[in-house]
């Protein structure tokens, strides 16, 4: 099972990327796990200084932009 994470505040911008997400997951018939971080100091942890952010199995995949929904699926299907 994918394990993803949004991080963001919780602003317009990191509930897009939430949907988004979430869309690409549903298409792709693929089992993941998604989690929202809204703790700061975790995004520094990942090395993310502008969300939102978007992190999959542990690797920072996007950060500071809304990626498109084809983008999302290659980086979840690369990584399956």
């Amino acid at each position: 099972m994918l394990e993803i994470k949004i991080l963001g505040s919780g602003c317009p911008n990191c509930k897009r990327l939430e949907q988004i997400t979430r869309k690409a997951i549903e298409n792709s018939s693929i089992s993941a796990n998604i989690e929202k971080v809204t703790d700061v100091t975790k995004f520094v942890d990942y090395g993310v200084m502008q969300t939102p952010g978007l992190v999959i199995n542990g690797k920072v995949v996007s950060s500071g932009r809304i990626p498109s929904e084809d983008e999302i699926s290659a980086w979840i299907a690369q990584a399956v």
